[in-house]
């Protein structure tokens, strides 16, 4: 999933990492959503609550909000620059730097909320904050690694994309191409996954409340541990036959 550049990427690969990315996405926004009652894995909703408090003349609502939609940028900016600056050495490792922080984060919610957590104004914003991060990074490398095909955490996008690639293949004018095909594939994938991944967080943050958060870094590993595995599989093969020769 990690090692092709979007030129080189097959259905199956764009398949695996929108489902699993999405899910993550789905799963982290309810869990958000229901402990902090705060969206976590998009910034429409953060634009609007930031209008409104500029109205009512909110001054420290209107901080934390610009903060929060400074983090989701520094995410994005952080993932697709490392993006840039490790590809030319190798593109998995430019690619998984990004999920290897994300899993930082998500762990540090997990064992803070889990452990440490008052539910105190300023505690709440902190770690919204860090999971706002999390997805700025995790949004911008999958874009980039699907060259703008994939965006697992905004659906707003994802909709209006889908509405347009619908309407290519309806339209009778329009031939109906594999391309087209296979990015209504992906779309719905993305979807359905989130869908999936939001039921699954409501209804596993209200057993076991912020130990969620040590799951959903599971799910991250194994889109790294995909890539890794034929590597070493492969290694493993040769040192067996090298030591039976």
């Amino acid at each position: 999933m990690l090692r092709q550049s979007k030129e080189e990427r097959t259905l199956k690969q764009n398949l695996l990492l929108a489902s699993s990315t999405a899910f993550v996405s789905g799963v982290t926004n309810v869990a958000g959503m229901v402990a902090f009652l705060a969206f976590t894995s998009n910034i429409t909703g953060h634009v609007a609550n930031l209008a409104k408090h500029i109205v009512e003349q909110n001054f420290r609502e209107i901080v934390v909000f610009v903060i929060w939609l400074l983090l989701f940028f520094a995410g994005a900016f952080l993932s697709n620059f490392i993006v840039r600056s490790l590809e030319h050495k190798s593109r998995y490792r430019a690619h998984s730097t990004p999920i290897i922080i994300e899993i930082i984060l998500l762990l540090f919610v997990a064992v803070y909320g889990h452990n440490f957590y008052k539910e105190t104004d300023l505690e709440r914003e902190i770690v919204i904050g860090v999971i706002i991060f999390s997805m700025g990074l995790q949004n911008s490398l999958v874009s980039t690694i699907s060259g703008g095909l994939i965006k697992s955490t905004h659906l707003t996008g994802l909709f209006t994309d889908l509405g347009g690639d619908v309407s290519e293949w309806l339209h009778p004018n329009v031939e109906k191409t594999t391309v087209i095909r296979n990015k209504i594939i992906v779309r719905v994938t993305v979807l359905s996954f989130y869908f999936i991944g939001a039921i699954l967080g409501g209804f596993l943050f209200n057993l076991y409340e912020f130990a969620i958060f040590y799951f959903i870094p599971l799910i991250l590993l194994t889109i790294l541990y995909y890539d890794l595995s034929p590597v070493a599989l492969h290694k493993i093969t040769r040192l067996f036959w090298t030591e039976k020769r």
